[in-house]
């Protein structure tokens, strides 16, 4: 006769198949999603080492959900996920009769829904700072290196606005990643994979100007100008070497240039991130493509892109006023 599992034995027959296909912080995560199931087990007086397998229903699932609300929305979400496979594991492997559709429809009902929060920034702050950026073109400074800086700065932030990469993609770049005559440059991007970067005339223009500036520098480097970094840094401890910008600099970059010309209160509002942003929704605002929008930012999910394509609260009015007061 074979022996009966008990709910504990079913636990630990699940998570040893999770142990084969999933990473270790997933399995240590699952593993305290069904030891937080035990203990409400457990307060309702029901043991998991005594208890048959085939005795579990969906409600001790339901009973999990309302003990879950004492804690946070995504500790919840990943909890669930972690219930959910083990039903699957129980109806697959037949050691309990489990209704998958009621289970689903428990979680679809009984819990929290994550809020979609939309990508805030302010784009009228980030154009003011685009047009006070572009200006420096026309900057007069006697420091070699003042000079120097600001040029790199108008050429960071505008080349962010204007491309959508993200600051550690950004700060990694040499002067040969950068295709000049086509305006275009190729970069491993997140997640390992190879993209191609279009620059706009304004960034292409920036930066050249700035390289311009910087080639006394380049020139008496001991190494090809191809292999020189894209971004250099221009304090005292570079000197006369051209060392590549840290990502740790890039947002430094953003940041002393917001408190310079916003103040010190949009500092921490307006971060590299937010020209990303800006990037994405000019695209949408200018062709309403989606999907265009998604390969140029590179989303491998397009819901993330989705989540740009909302209409602030002026547009909104503007359009209401324009159909229903026409006169």
């Amino acid at each position: 006769m074979t022996e009966q599992k008990t709910i504990s034995d079913a636990i630990a027959g699940y998570l040893d198949t999770v142990k084969m296909a999933r990473s270790k912080n997933t399995v240590k995560t699952y593993a305290n999603a069904l030891d937080f199931f035990r203990k409400v087990l457990d307060v309702r007086n029901i043991s998991p080492d005594e208890m048959p397998i085939e005795e579990l229903n969906e409600d001790a699932l339901t009973w999990t959900i309302a003990a879950l609300n004492v804690y946070a929305p995504t500790t919840e979400r990943l909890y669930l996920a972690a219930l959910t496979g083990f039903y699957t594991y129980l109806d697959a492997d037949r050691l309990a009769e489990v209704n998958m559709s009621r289970v689903r429809q428990i979680i679809k009902l009984r819990a929290r829904k994550p809020g979609q929060r939309l990508p805030q920034f302010p784009r009228e702050e980030i154009d003011t700072i685009l047009k006070a950026v572009d200006g420096y073109a026309h900057l007069s400074a006697d420091d070699e290196k003042q000079r120097l800086r600001a040029m790199r700065d108008r050429a960071f932030i505008i080349t962010l606005a204007d491309t959508g990469l993200r600051v550690h993609e950004i700060c990694e770049l040499r002067r040969g990643d950068v295709d000049w005559n086509e305006g275009r440059a190729i970069i491993i991007g997140k997640g390992d994979k190879q993209a191609v970067i279009r620059f706009s005339s304004r960034s292409m223009r920036a930066l050249k100007d700035y390289l311009s500036i910087r080639q006394a520098l380049d020139g008496a480097q001991s190494r090809s100008l191809p292999s020189l970094p894209l971004f250099a840094r221009h304090d005292r401890g570079a000197g006369k070497k051209i060392k590549p910008i840290s990502t740790a600099t890039g947002r430094n970059i953003v940041k002393d240039r917001v408190r310079q010309i916003l103040g010190e209160d949009a500092v921490g509002r307006i971060t590299p991130h937010s020209f990303r942003h800006y990037f994405v929704t000019t695209v949408l605002r200018a062709t309403g493509n989606l999907k265009m929008a998604q390969k140029l930012a590179r989303h491998s999910n397009i819901a993330v892109t989705q989540r740009y394509a909302h209409l602030s609260d002026d547009e909104l009015d503007r359009g209401y006023y324009e159909i229903f007061d026409k006169e």
